[in-house]
């Protein structure tokens, strides 16, 4: 399995302050790994240091064997695509453009999207469900469509490193269920996926490893049902463990 993203002794924070401890992870291709933690802990900094957004304040991130610091910007995007945790959207682009806007990387300095690239766009909306959506204004659709397209945004760009920020917190039950199954889908096709949650419950489902974060500190990373116990999870939470048993239990039932 090749590795896609690893990252050494990274230290990350804001203006010059580290979070936690530097933290040193890394993916493969058609691997999926599960960032969970608690509110504040440093979840989104990290991935934001990781695609070169906010500088590094120590180690270093390598894409796929090249160091971040030497890749260039368009380069990147064809090694990696992002999903943020929200975006709200001040331009109303058509939902459609607003997807081809993944295909950027792939084009000319002055191409315009083929029809290739119209198919890709159209299919990724197909598969998340919003297909219905390519005419109307980004910025006139529910903030769980605007998540779906961002994700359907990053399905285009077809790069071998997928991140995505809470992917499905604005969602509901069965939008979250359709975003599980595609990430799967990214996987068995050999892509890497590095993702966060607030549900255990999805990491279980989807994730071949998880990292437990608090504090900006990485706890505990390996198989997903190894390292998310009941202990573990009470203690990255701060719960009782008949509480997380009671949680997982009713998880378990509704599923």
């Amino acid at each position: 399995m090749s590795t896609v993203l690893r990252a050494r002794s990274l230290a990350f924070g804001h203006h010059g302050r580290p979070l936690g401890d530097p933290v040193s992870l890394e993916i493969g291709a058609g691997e999926v790994l599960c960032l969970l933690g608690p509110n504040g802990c440093g979840k989104t900094t990290l991935f934001r240091t990781v695609l070169g957004l906010v500088p590094a304040l120590g180690g270093s991130v390598e894409i796929a064997g090249r160091d971040l610091v030497r890749v260039s910007r368009m380069e990147l995007a064809r090694c990696v695509a992002y999903v943020p945790q929200a975006h709200a959207g001040v331009f109303a682009y058509a939902v459609e453009d607003v997807v081809l806007m993944g295909r950027a990387a792939r084009l000319g300095p002055f191409s315009m999207p083929s029809r290739a690239d119209r198919a890709i766009a159209l299919d990724a909306l197909q598969r998340l469900g919003v297909a219905h959506l390519r005419l109307r204004a980004y910025t006139e659709i529910s903030g769980g469509e605007r998540q779906l397209v961002l994700i359907a945004r990053a399905l285009a760009q077809q790069a071998p490193l997928v991140v995505m920020d809470e992917p499905t917190a604005s969602l509901d039950f069965g939008n979250q269920s359709r975003v599980l199954r595609e990430i799967a889908t990214l996987r068995d096709r050999g892509m890497a996926v590095f993702l966060s949650t607030h549900q255990p419950e999805h990491a279980l489902r989807i994730a071949d490893r998880v990292a437990l974060m608090k504090a900006g500190c990485l706890l505990a990373q390996g198989p997903a049902r190894s390292v998310m116990s009941a202990e573990a999870l009470a203690a990255l939470y701060g719960l009782d463990i008949e509480e997380v048993v009671r949680s997982i239990r009713l998880d378990a039932h509704a599923a």
